[in-house]
């Protein structure tokens, strides 16, 4: 994928859902993966013709994870003229070390969005921009269906009461292919924490599921993604029409 076309869709979004405001100061959490990488380039392009005016500040949470660096992504945060701050805590060393919790997944994300949340309050941002993109929306969709038995997935925008932010996805209409493509032509600088807690998780039974579907059933993704827009799904707010 091209940057023009990543541009693209992250405008539709934005522009859809009403993501940005004029004055907005948004935070963008850089975990050193490729769609956090990925949403840093689409806002800090936008940012430069789009028609309301917006800060972006990139802040990584760094867990404590041996060998995890950031160097590179400061550098990419200076080539784009992004405001970058490294957040150091001892999760790691909490969760593995002192409590050796043996499902160490959901409280690793709490003290971490705890963290990040911290950080932009400090910062006096009213947004943050999240990289969850359309396959994660389509996972999350099976995932609640399969193991919550309930009709759920990730929306376009949250507002957080506890926090007062309003939290926006504007990658939701870019499919992981086209970010991996993405990742390649720009060769993103992709830090990588290798967890212990690593393994096969819901999210990927349910990815390969959906990947056997869309085998089968060429399209089929794309008719999911577009029926989850039409479903009037709690948090999902109607499309902001376009006049041309």
């Amino acid at each position: 994928m091209q940057l023009q076309k990543l541009l693209s869709h992250t405008r539709r979004a934005i522009d859809t859902y009403g993501m940005i405001e004029e004055g907005d100061r948004i935070a963008v959490g850089i975990s050193g993966g490729k769609d956090s990488l990925t949403l840093l380039y689409a806002l800090a392009n936008l940012r430069r013709f789009y028609p309301k005016s917006f800060e972006i500040i990139a802040i990584t949470i760094d867990l404590g994870f041996p060998g995890f660096e950031t160097e590179a992504i400061s550098k990419l945060c200076e080539e784009l003229n992004v405001e970058y701050y490294v957040e150091k805590t001892e999760i790691y060393d909490i969760i593995f070390n002192h409590r050796k919790e043996s499902n160490p997944c959901s409280l690793c994300a709490k003290m971490r969005k705890g963290a990040l949340n911290d950080k932009i309050t400090e910062l006096k941002c009213n947004k943050i921009a999240y990289a969850h993109h359309k396959d994660d929306i389509i996972e999350t969709f099976f995932m609640s269906l399969i193991f919550e038995g309930r009709i759920h997935t990730f929306s376009p925008i949250t507002y957080l009461d506890r926090s007062k932010l309003t939290l926006i996805r504007p990658l939701m209409f870019c499919g992981e292919g086209e970010i991996k493509s993405f990742e390649n032509i720009m060769n993103l600088p992709v830090v990588k924490a290798k967890c212990p807690a690593d393994g096969y998780t819901k999210r990927e039974y349910a990815k390969q599921h959906i990947r056997a579907l869309e085998l089968e059933n060429p399209g089929c993704k794309e008719k999911i993604f577009a029926a989850i827009q039409r479903a009037n799904l709690d948090g999902w707010p109607l499309p902001i029409p376009h006049h041309r």
